[in-house]
Formats: structure tokens, sequence, C-alpha cells
């Protein structure tokens, strides 16, 4: 796979620039929504839930920082890489290429716009007094491994999408779903021992839990935690790369 992305590294480089334009055309603020859309959100459920749950959760901003950021990559980058092999049809329909890299290239531009809100979180973090050290450097694993995730995710997503157009409308349901079952904006500790476990089998929750461990608790997450995300993520991607390679040829029969 590494071989075929250094052969084709102009197109792939050329399909990242393509998306980025393409997300920011005929916008006044351009890459800035990157960046004001989670504020804005931020604020909003800032002002709806804080009266709720804010009282009983220390740097409650940061808090709910820490959620929205890990969930908003999330389901940008399933929601695009959904939908990767179908728009760009008329490309590889036409030239051998190897079909990852239309998901790949979304993910990149993803993960471009989560570094540029990422930054905006740390000054975030600043003004809510937060304590930095030297564990913030580990906020690399989670990164690593949420990339790896939605990678896996979006090619599961973006094979099924061929097939069966129902997966947009289907995905968008269990995505909300994601977002409830993640507690972004509640903390899960008045739930019963077997929600709590429930909770601990959502990979999206368990990506916002270790960073909110690292950021907020200032500790360093168990070694159980780190195979926990790591087993996600490459199980998301085993199959992801599975489904490709076993429908490869089908793709041009049904875009």
């Amino acid at each position: 796979m590494l071989g075929k992305l250094k052969k084709h590294q102009f197109l792939f480089e050329e399909l990242v620039k393509r998306d980025f334009k393409k997300k920011y055309k005929r916008t006044i603020l351009g890459v800035g929504w990157s960046m004001l859309s989670p504020l804005l959100m931020l604020l909003v459920m800032k002002v709806v839930f804080e009266n709720f749950f804010g009282r009983t959760v220390n740097h409650y901003t940061t808090y709910l920082f820490c959620g929205l950021l890990t969930f908003n990559w999330f389901a940008e980058s399933t929601n695009g890489g959904m939908r990767s092999l179908f728009s760009n049809a008329s490309i590889f329909t036409k030239v051998n290429v190897p079909k990852y890299l239309f998901l790949f290239s979304i993910n990149i531009q993803v993960l471009i716009n989560f570094t540029l809100t990422l930054l905006v979180f740390f000054a975030f973090c600043a003004l809510d007094h937060v304590s930095f050290s030297w564990r913030f450097l580990l906020l690399v694993y989670p990164v690593m491994t949420l990339l790896l995730f939605n990678v896996g995710i979006g090619m599961i997503l973006s094979a099924l999408f061929v097939f069966f157009r129902d997966i947009d409308y289907l995905w968008s349901v269990l995505v909300q779903l994601i977002m409830y079952g993640s507690a972004v904006f509640y903390t899960i500790d008045k739930f019963p021992p077997a929600l709590q476990l429930a909770f601990s089998l959502n990979p999206v929750y368990r990506h916002i839990a270790y960073i909110r461990e690292i950021v907020l608790a200032g500790t360093v997450p168990s070694v159980g935690s780190h195979l926990t995300l790591l087993g996600f993520a490459v199980a998301a991607f085993l199959a992801g790369s599975f489904m490709y390679k076993h429908y490869n040829t089908k793709f041009l029969y049904y875009v």
C-alpha cells in the first residue's frame, strides 16, 4: 500500500488540494470555518448544558471541547469518506489507480482541519487555566489511532455506499446515536456499571476519555487504554481493507 501511495504521490497530493479547495470554495472566511464552526457549536452546547453538568465538572468548557473536537473529527471524516468512492467514479472508471487514494485524501483534508482546531483548543486550555505538561505529547497517540479508525470505517462505508445508497441515511442516524453515546457534554460517573461498560465499547468515547484523562486529569492512561484504542483502529482498518480488496472489481459495475 505504501509503495502504491509513493507511486501515485502526485495524484494523491492533487486530490488533497482539490478536496481542501472544494470544501471552502466561494466562502468568505475560507479555512476559518474549520475553526469557527466548532467554536459556535461549543458556545451553543456550553450555554445549553453548563447549568445541568457544568457545576459538577471542573473546567467544563475544556471538558466539552475535548468531546466536540474528537467527535466532529470522526463525523466529518466518516461522512466524507462514505462518498469518496462514488464521487470519484469518473476518475477510477477511466484510469487504473488505487481506489483508497480518494478516501485517504479526504482524511488528510479533514486531519488538516482538525489540526487547526486543535491549536484553538490549546488556546482554550490556557484560558481555562488547564495545566500543561509533558503528557500533552501523548495526544499524538489517540490522534494516530483515531485517524486509522476513521480510515477503516470510511472504507467500510464507502464500499457499502456504492451498493446501497440507503447507507447515507442510516449512517446519519447512527452518527447521532454515537454522539449521544460518547458523553460529549455529560459524565458517566452516575450510570450503572453495566451502562458504563457499554460506553467503554464505543471507540469514539474511548478516544474522548483518553484525551480528557491527559488534559484534565493530568495522568497517563493505562496500558489497557492504549491497547484498546489500537485494537479498535486495527480492527476497523483490517475490515475496511478486506472490503476494498474483496469488492475492488465490482465497484466499477455499480458506480
